[in-house]
């Protein structure tokens, strides 16, 4: 079995699936425990209201993702993406070290910073490497990238069964502790795979491999052009600010604030690389689509990522937990989500060569559309069970278990099929970037969690119907759009499928 599996695919496709596993056990692990730990005021957490507590979940989880636009940069021009890999699992590695350290809140906001640094540098360049062992593109491309995503999910499930049991039945910073030895395994697997087989990938930034005339005849123009954007954002916070429309001395201000960065970054990137990046008239079309499939990724973490935050709240208070006279952590419920992907992916991997070997593969808009609708059903099937809550009773774990799987599926979907897409259609100059800027769509998705998750206090419970309506609603129709439309769309992307 193991024989056929390395024939259909290079051995270096299991180095970075082992990286990006453990890698993930640390990140997910955290990010399990980290809203208990910020609302609990009992065993030694920062106690915390749910709007702060949220607000502080969502401005991490999207620095996490912000930060890979930076990270992709720094890949692209100076350091190559293996070596913005090693550093930045380092630097992930004692992010959590220092999370581990009872010693006050500003040590543990310098941790969440650490790790969400790490994290930016090393998240968007494993990627790229993967894509880079693929250059025939295809069905068998998309396949890898499932693969990879079964590393990232078995990762995930690890890391909150038993970070999540650590920090909830035993101690927090135990929890926290146990994610740093997982970032560290995931060093250790790197750098002796990599060494062997990843020969000659990742190793020079991609912009040294393009000629100076087209990589540098507008640089003195196009850093002028950056730094303008830079100081108008400045300036448009500040306003905001002034006038009070953001108040960001608050940590919900400061989560609209970093809304109004994201927003404004991916819209001035976008239109950077449209008007002065010198791409020709079929790269420009191209990266129209990956600006249509950013929006839609952002809308579908904005709903997936309620896991950690609004169904986390909704597994805490509102979910029967006991089984055998046992309570299971509410953080487990998070680890459905991972044994779905691990027990469909292979299904929709192979679902989908098969497919294309008849010439009847969904498109990527098609395949996104499909994601979109499946999430905004697994949301009516929460308005069914938050109109349980509201009575005073406790809620069944199925209504749970059932809108993960439909997560799982909407996922399958949408995540490693967008990962691919990304490196497919990206301007090969251009690749890490924006695959950074995949990423801050995802940001962008996880600030959108926390902020909505900050109306599920204890205060205003009889509004979680209305709340989860919305999430369902407008996923929903913003996926019916992309399925009446994907006909142009996929016209627009040149040949590539």
């Amino acid at each position: 079995m193991s024989a056929t599996i390395s024939q259909k695919h290079p051995r270096g496709l299991y180095v970075l699936f082992f990286a990006e596993m453990w890698e993930r056990f640390s990140y997910y692990g955290m990010r399990a425990i980290l809203l208990l730990f910020l609302l609990d005021n009992v065993r030694g957490g920062m106690g915390m209201s749910a709007a702060e507590a949220t607000a502080v979940y969502g401005l991490y989880t999207a620095s996490v993702y912000l930060l890979t636009l930076p990270g992709g940069w720094l890949a692209d021009n100076i350091l190559g993406q293996k070596k913005a890999i090693w550093y930045g699992g380092i630097i992930i590695m004692l992010g959590h070290i220092i999370l581990a350290i009872p010693a006050g809140s500003a040590i543990f906001f310098l941790g969440l910073t650490t790790v969400a640094v790490g994290t930016g540098l090393l998240k968007p360049n494993i990627s790229s490497i993967v894509g880079e062992l693929y250059p025939e593109g295809g069905a068998r491309r998309d396949a890898a990238f499932s693969i990879f995503y079964m590393g990232i999910n078995l990762g995930s499930f690890l890391g909150i069964a038993i970070v999540g049991y650590l920090g909830e039945k035993v101690n927090w910073h135990m929890g926290f502790g146990a994610a740093a030895i997982g970032m560290l395994l995931g060093l250790i697997v790197f750098r002796i795979g990599s060494a062997t087989y990843l020969k000659g990938l990742g190793d020079v930034p991609p912009a040294k491999e393009v000629s100076k005339v087209n990589a540098g005849s507008q640089s003195g123009s196009n850093k002028m052009i950056g730094y303008g954007l830079i100081a108008l954002l400045v300036v448009f916070l500040i306003v905001l600010q002034i006038s009070g429309t953001i108040d960001m001395s608050t940590a919900q201000g400061l989560a609209q604030g970093a809304g109004v960065i994201i927003v404004s970054i991916s819209a001035a990137y976008f239109l950077f690389i449209l008007v002065a990046g010198g791409l020709t008239r079929v790269e420009k079309y191209r990266v129209g689509v990956l600006i249509i499939l950013f929006l839609a990724i952002a809308l579908f973490w904005a709903g997936y990522e309620q896991a950690g935050t609004s169904l986390q709240i909704f597994a805490e208070r509102h979910t029967d937990r006991i089984i055998g006279g046992w309570e299971v952590p509410s953080s487990w419920f998070q680890n459905f989500q991972p044994t779905f992907v691990l027990i469909f992916a292979p299904v929709l991997a192979s679902l989908w060569i098969s497919l294309s070997s008849r010439n009847r593969n969904p498109s990527i808009p098609v395949k996104f559309a499909m994601g979109l609708i499946l999430l905004g059903l697994s949301f009516f099937v929460m308005v069914a069970a938050s109109k349980i809550a509201v009575t005073g009773d406790l809620a069944s774990p199925l209504f749970l278990t059932f809108t993960y799987f439909l997560h799982t599926i909407g996922e399958l979907c949408v995540s490693p099929v967008g990962l691919s897409s990304y490196t497919k259609l990206a301007p090969k100059r251009y690749v890490s970037q924006l695959m950074g800027i995949w990423f801050v769509g995802a940001s962008l998705g996880n600030l959108i969690a926390g902020i909505f998750a900050g109306g599920f206090d204890e205060k205003n419970i009889l509004q979680m119907p209305a709340l989860f309506n919305q999430v369902a609603i407008i996923t929903t129709i913003f996926g019916l759009v992309l399925l009446v439309f994907w006909k142009p769309i996929k016209g627009w992307m040149g040949g590539i499928s």
